[in-house]
């Protein structure tokens, strides 16, 4: 997982996360991975429009968002 993170966060490429907050709900969220520290990070998260931080244990997965496909040639 934490080589996901700094190898996005190296490449400054978003990334989707799930996500289980403290109150135990699972979210997905599209995040901007801003530094990593040891045990969580800070991200600019898209859904709120703000620097979060999110806790590496809470992180479910991670994977990269695909550009759209242009079929127009």
């Amino acid at each position: 997982m934490k080589y996901i993170l700094r190898k996005h966060m190296e490449e400054k490429v978003p990334l989707e996360i799930i996500y289980l907050s403290e109150q135990g709900k699972i979210t997905q969220r599209k995040i901007q991975v801003l530094e990593i520290y040891p045990g969580h990070i800070h991200a600019f998260c898209f859904l709120r429009q703000t620097k979060r931080t999110f806790k590496m244990n809470n992180i479910l997965s991670a994977r990269l968002i695909k550009a759209k496909y242009d079929r127009s040639g």
